[in-house]
């Protein structure tokens, strides 16, 4: 079965934008993972396709109404897809997560706008709320491209070289090591010796040691759950 992801969205004109370029574009042109865009516009109230309200209880802005958004999931055939609402209060997106996501059959991402979406269509579809990180986007739309676009490339035959995930950032718990290429010398800096002397053995532990050093050194909270880990 081909990936999916099905987008909910008030501005379907975005998509598939970043979407359709490099590895994961060619990835969706060779039908190997598949979009399908869908307004939630089309759901709208009235004559005026409303899709939003002021929030109950007085403050700014405006609430995507419940009705309108129940309407737009219950339009959509899951299939056993997770139903995903982009959203800054969400639980933090990890790799963990994505490459959960990759191995199943897709996802339904709900992209929200405004002052948020009701809290009762959220508790009633079963909705998970995830976020990219401690900082508030305009709409849910750039996150949903990254979450996709995280969950595309681990697919088999999405990337060139099947072992390139393996060594990135998260995947052993530790961010990745430094890279180099040619030039071997680049403004009096020249690529550290052990890397182009042919031991391997030697290359994997300075690997090793400089991702546990950027680690320690730029994400304290992932370097304790990795020293947990090895306990």
């Amino acid at each position: 079965m081909t990936w999916s992801a099905t987008i909910l969205t008030l501005f379907p004109e975005m998509f598939p934008g970043a979407l359709a370029v490099s590895l994961v574009g060619r990835a969706l042109e060779k039908n190997l993972w598949s979009l399908e865009v869908r307004d939630i516009r089309d759901h709208g109230i009235g004559k005026h396709r409303t899709v939003d309200d002021t929030p109950a209880g007085g403050g700014p802005g405006m609430v995507m109404r419940a009705d309108v958004a129940a309407a737009a999931v219950d339009a959509v055939e899951r299939a056993g897809r997770p139903l995903i609402y982009l959203s800054p209060r969400g639980a933090p997106l990890t790799q963990v997560r994505v490459k959960t996501l990759a191995c199943g059959p897709g996802a339904v991402l709900l992209c929200g706008r405004f002052e948020g979406l009701d809290e009762r269509v959220i508790e009633a579809r079963g909705v998970e709320e995830i976020s990219l990180g401690d900082f508030v986007l305009a709409g849910g739309e750039i996150a949903a491209m990254a979450l996709v676009e995280a969950s595309v490339r681990l697919i088999p035959g999405v990337l060139g070289d099947e072992a390139s995930p393996a060594d990135e950032s998260f995947s052993a718990g530790l961010l990745e090591y430094p890279q180099f290429t040619r030039p071997q010398s680049f403004e009096g800096k020249t690529i550290p010796e052990v890397l182009t002397n042919g031991n391997h053995k030697e290359i994997s532990k300075w690997r090793r040691s400089q991702a546990e050093r950027l680690t320690q050194a730029r994400r304290p909270d992932l370097w304790t759950h990795y020293e947990k880990g090895k306990g």
